[in-house]
């Protein structure tokens, strides 16, 4: 069968020459481009706070931001605004790269592509977006932290879903049996980041993740001698870092009202230093409920996986500086828990008899002053 008989058969079956033809136009589809991202960062705050978790005046100053000190830019049919809106848009619903396609009439290759850039881009800017610690005194310390002199904010470990080859689930298997990175986040009294490390395993121990930030060449977490932050009982009582006393009440829970009053020093330290450490948990609270990236593996390579909490937590930062009131912390209530040269640093984390005298100066302080009022 020669190829006009072939062709010649296509047509009967086909219906013809009368048979309508395809057409294919890039021009057609602009439109209905355009009007999808109108209807979800241009037409009303709500919506678009629901589709890509900031308000339209956040959205345009991110975009300004990437193009800027990012070097992003429109390519020859795609804007800035349509990538980093479905960058956004992954991130905030965890949407797949098939979904998206048929929402952006984008295909596959570039919605994938354009996400990878974006993301480099908002890491970009991680001087930037990450907040400068800044020891607290009584002028600048919310009530929380005001009996913390020179307390920079407070630290804790995190676990996040995470996807990673059958050979090493072992070793990110946690504590609760889930395959998770153990991520340490660092923070202000207002919540916002000021260091994050991640990429290690979920088998491995809090104190062991925070040894390794303080100990490391690249991305260190420094802390000035004589300024510390606040840290649970996953972590040594140790200069830098101070904890609660261990078997003594602690929990917000046990705290509320109806319970019983402090009734020591010790104690009472545990319950002023209960409210403000509670600022760490807050903020992975509100994170998690931001992004539903975070809330269950994705598809990506492990490099990527880890770059996306970095870029969220970053995010997280410029639409708290950028929002007066941010909608997703009533989400979170305030009891919330998850189950340079010529400046001298701390080098180690060990426990020292210093640390430990501190704590209870401090304690008695406190307890003092509670029972003076």
């Amino acid at each position: 069968m020669n190829l006009l008989t072939i062709q010649l058969l296509l047509s009967i079956l086909l219906g013809g020459n009368d048979s309508p033809k395809l057409k294919y136009s890039f021009t057609d589809k602009i439109p209905k481009q355009i009007s999808y991202l109108r209807g979800l960062v241009s037409d009303m705050n709500n919506i678009s706070i629901d589709q890509v978790r900031m308000n339209r005046d956040a959205f345009g100053r991110l975009c300004v931001l990437l193009y800027d000190f990012a070097g992003l830019r429109d390519s020859k049919y795609v804007s800035l605004t349509e990538k980093v809106c479905m960058f956004l848009r992954i991130l905030a619903h965890h949407e797949k790269t098939r979904s998206q396609k048929h929402e952006f009439k984008r295909s596959t290759w570039t919605i994938s592509h354009h996400f990878k850039t974006v993301l480099r881009g908002v890491l970009s800017l991680h001087d930037r977006l990450l907040i400068k610690p800044v020891p607290l005194t009584l002028a600048n310390a919310s009530n929380r932290f005001k009996f913390f002199e020179n307390c920079l904010g407070a630290l804790d470990g995190s676990y996040f879903p995470a996807r990673v080859p059958v050979a090493d689930r072992a070793r990110h298997r946690n504590r609760k049996g889930q395959i998770s990175f153990n991520t340490l986040g660092v923070c202000d009294q207002n919540m916002n980041f000021i260091y994050l490390l991640t990429g290690w395993e979920g088998s491995a121990s809090d104190s062991r993740v925070l040894k390794n930030a303080v100990t490391r060449d690249n991305m260190k977490l420094c802390v000035l001698r004589g300024q510390y932050y606040l840290a649970d009982n996953g972590y040594m009582n140790c200069e830098g870092f101070l904890t609660p006393y261990r078997n003594v009440r602690y929990h917000l829970k046990e705290w509320r009202t109806g319970t019983q009053a402090p009734q020591n020093a010790k104690e009472h330290f545990n319950m002023r230093h209960s409210k403000a450490r509670n600022v760490i948990e807050r903020a992975w609270g509100i994170l998690k409920a931001r992004w539903g990236i975070l809330r269950c593996e994705s598809f990506y390579s492990v490099g990527t996986q880890c770059d996306i909490i970095l870029a969220c937590a970053l995010l997280h930062n410029f639409i708290r500086s950028q929002t007066s009131n941010d909608p997703v912390e009533l989400l979170v209530p305030e009891d919330f828990q998850e189950e340079t040269g010529g400046v001298e640093f701390i080098s180690s984390v060990e426990s020292t008899s210093v640390w430990a005298n501190k704590r209870d100066e401090l304690a008695d302080n406190l307890w003092n002053n509670y029972r003076n009022r």
